[in-house]
């Protein structure tokens, strides 16, 4: 044993010998350097690199066009149709003379396009160190710039940016307020499953009013916060075998009409309502309706060494744009759930 531990003052041996662990940790400076060499000798290291907790979702919640090269803006083309004069139906009598003109009004949308950049820098002498250990500082940067870049694309989708909002807070959507239940309040969490239920139809119903019944236009996609997404997975009953989510996906419009409705946590939707109340949101996910620009992906763009840093430098870039809603009626926000 001392044959193996040489260097080691013999009052440490005796102690781990005796299994005294406070001798062992009581220790002087001047024996001190011997006891870490020998914990780290003995130390079991868990390879892996524990990563930050984070959560990205905007890819479940939107369509996303990817490509277009570096452009500046984007645009989108409307057309409305109309007849002038009191004809407008078209139908022709044994008196009539009036015959209507089919009339395309078309105008254009046009949304900004925003650069994004960030700068992997690698010393090159953290560079060397971090081979002798099996590790690339390379690698560890590149996921955190890719993770700041699906962030910021998580905050794009959801709140928008500048003068441009998101999916959670358009101010041409209508927002209405959730209808107190029995219990004298509006919150899921004193309301039963039917007034729950009936929360949940009334801004599809509305949805669909305003699209003029079009089938199309029944939201299918429903965002609501984490904390009333629980209350649904609750049971009917204290003995019930279904909850009350499934008895809200059998019972919805959406699903009498055919239309495959998905109701989903989202933690944007925490506050988002006037007052900062919670927000349901409810629209029709799908590139026709809404969809939001990726003209250049995040790439890496150039690599040079830099002397003065001491460190080699990566420029990575991309561009996003904005949430575009193409049709505001099929969407609606309820706040106060």
């Amino acid at each position: 044993m001392l044959t193996v531990m040489r260097g080691v003052p013999k009052h440490v041996i005796d102690a781990m010998q005796s299994g005294n662990a406070f001798n062992v940790f009581g220790l002087d400076a001047a024996t001190a350097g011997g006891l870490a060499f020998l914990q780290a000798e003995l130390e079991k290291r868990d390879p892996k690199v524990r990563e930050p907790l984070t959560s990205v979702t905007w890819m479940r919640d939107i369509v996303a066009k990817s490509g277009g090269g570096w452009v500046d803006f984007t645009s989108v083309i409307n057309v409305d149709y109309a007849t002038p004069g009191a004809n407008s139906l078209g139908i022709i009598g044994g008196q009539t003379t009036a015959i209507p003109v089919m009339q395309a009004d078309l105008s254009k949308d046009v949304y900004p396009v925003y650069n994004w950049g960030h700068i992997l820098k690698v010393p090159y002498i953290d560079m060397k160190k971090a081979q002798n250990i099996g590790r690339s500082l390379d690698d560890l940067l590149d996921k955190g710039i890719k993770l700041d870049w699906n962030k910021t694309l998580d905050e794009f989708v959801y709140t928008g940016y500048g003068s441009y909002y998101g999916l959670v807070n358009q101010t041409t959507i209508t927002a209405v307020t959730a209808d107190n239940g029995a219990a004298g309040t509006a919150t899921w969490a004193t309301k039963t499953p039917t007034e729950i239920l009936s929360d949940i139809n009334t801004i599809l119903n509305d949805c669909w009013a305003a699209s003029e019944y079009d089938i199309s236009g029944i939201p299918n996609h429903i965002l609501i916060p984490p904390v009333q997404y629980g209350q649904l997975t609750e049971p009917m009953t204290i003995a019930g075998a279904s909850s009350i989510m499934e008895y809200v996906m059998k019972n919805n419009v959406a699903r009498q009409q055919g239309v495959d409705l998905q109701i989903l946590p989202s933690r944007w939707c925490i506050g988002a309502g006037t007052g900062t109340t919670d927000r349901m949101v409810a629209y029709v996910n799908d590139e026709d309706r809404v969809y939001f620009d990726i003209p250049v992906p995040i790439n890496r763009a150039m690599t040079m060494p830099s002397v003065l840093d001491a460190a080699y430098l990566t420029l990575y870039l991309g561009q996003l744009g904005v949430v575009k809603f193409l049709y505001t009626q099929p969407a609606e926000y309820m706040d106060g759930i």
